[in-house]
């Protein structure tokens, strides 16, 4: 019995770190977008890194879209920096949109910088392995 309680506490404060939010629960398969943009603000923090993206909508007015990364220190072990993308950048984005029309984040995404560099690369539909 002291096992199986040893064993049950160790589960249950071991939970959390393999909690994490499902992917198809926030954005929608249904809703792929691509758009060409300059970067306003690129926030590293946990659990996801978020770049706004600055770009007109429809109606010519300005939208910004947040688009939603890995987690810094996963993006840090592949290469990604800081600066990897820095202010005024002109990047092309293309992911999912989220479920909630209100919501202006991407999910999923890959950022291409002007250069044909992929950032922070997601996998949404159509996207290939990253180089």
């Amino acid at each position: 019995m002291r096992i199986n309680l040893a064993l049950l506490a160790a589960l249950a404060v071991s939970g959390g770190a393999f909690a994490h939010h499902s992917t198809a629960a926030e954005f929608d398969k249904d809703k792929p977008i691509t758009f060409t943009g300059t970067v306003k603000k690129v926030q590293w923090m946990n659990p996801h890194i978020y770049t706004l993206v600055e770009t007109k909508g429809a109606d010519g007015k300005a939208v910004v879209y947040r688009i939603e990364g890995g987690p810094p220190n996963a993006l840090f072990r592949l290469g990604w920096r800081m600066d990897s993308l820095k202010i005024g950048d002109t990047v092309t984005v293309s992911g999912l949109r989220a479920k909630n029309d209100a919501s202006m984040n991407i999910g999923q995404a890959r950022i291409t910088t002007a250069a044909g560099k992929h950032v922070f690369d997601g996998n949404a539909p159509g996207h290939e392995a990253a180089p």
